[in-house]
């Protein structure tokens, strides 16, 4: 079923239930005009933190804080109607164990109106994961690259190869165990994805991963390519934006140089007596 025939937005219960059916639809969003946009497109919305760098000019997204994520994901909820909104739990709201995961993951539902939030992390990630399901949070899952880790990862680089597949299948395994209602698979080679979903009882969500995974999600900004400078190699540029806007605004400069902006019919005329303003 696609998000178009949702009268309401889908639980997660619902995109759960989407596992080997009609691939999902996300993109991430931070802005009412963008959620606005992409709401009767979309299966379910992210508020990334990926904000933190593509809206904020950070250079990770390791400094995103709690408020950023709630400010955003009011933004986001305003703009939704018939696709369900995710909210990404920031770096440092959840890892030091369940409790401050659940005060966190608590408080970003509440304050955005989020039906789910998404976390990092596999295997130790567990725990907190059936801490939250158990009391009522539906998480969303991420493994393969977690930005958050790129410390420890040494970059963004593919996860997966080699040996560490089996580490991955094993981060697979127990975020499912543990009652993640869906898991994203980023940058993960093709096979390896394919077989983590025939192999999980949930949808995965590839972001350079595999065509065969349950959906698929991206950067909205990436795709339509308002970063003229860097481009993943996952992602397609559905549309060239930023040039289109950096046209618009050298065009703007030049005609307001030149005064042909504003004229006259840019322009109010004095006031006729007797006539309605």
């Amino acid at each position: 079923m696609s998000a178009t025939a949702h009268k309401t937005a889908p639980m997660p219960d619902d995109i759960r239930a989407r596992k080997g059916g009609a691939p999902l639809v996300s993109l991430t969003a931070y802005t009412t005009p963008m959620a606005q946009l992409m709401d009767a497109h979309c299966d379910f919305v992210l508020v990334g933190d990926s904000v933190g760098m593509v809206l904020h000019g950070l250079e990770s997204t390791l400094s995103v804080t709690m408020e950023m994520m709630i400010l955003h994901g009011k933004a986001v909820k305003r703009g939704l109607s018939r696709a369900m909104m995710v909210v990404d739990m920031p770096f440092g709201s959840y890892e030091e164990g369940p409790a401050q995961a659940f005060r966190n993951a608590a408080r970003l539902m509440a304050e955005t109106g989020a039906a789910a939030v998404k976390l990092e992390g596999g295997v130790a990630m567990a725990e907190t994961i059936a801490f939250l399901v158990a009391r009522g949070v539906p998480v969303m899952a991420h493994i393969g690259l977690t930005p958050q880790s790129i410390n420890t990862l040494g970059g963004y680089k593919v996860q997966g190869r080699g040996a560490a597949a089996d580490l991955l299948l094993a981060d697979a395994q127990a975020v499912a165990g543990a009652g993640a209602f869906a898991v994203v698979l980023e940058k993960v080679p093709a096979r390896l994805a394919d077989r983590v979903t025939a192999e999980l009882p949930i949808p995965t969500i590839g972001i350079g991963a595999s065509a065969g995974c349950d959906g698929q999600i991206l950067v909205v900004d990436d795709m339509l390519g308002l970063f003229t400078a860097f481009k993943p190699k996952f992602v397609k540029r559905y549309a060239t934006l930023g040039e289109q806007a950096e046209a618009a605004i050298a065009a703007y400069a030049r005609e307001v140089r030149a005064r042909d902006f504003p004229a006259s019919e840019h322009v109010f005329a004095d006031a006729v007596p007797g006539a309605k303003a």
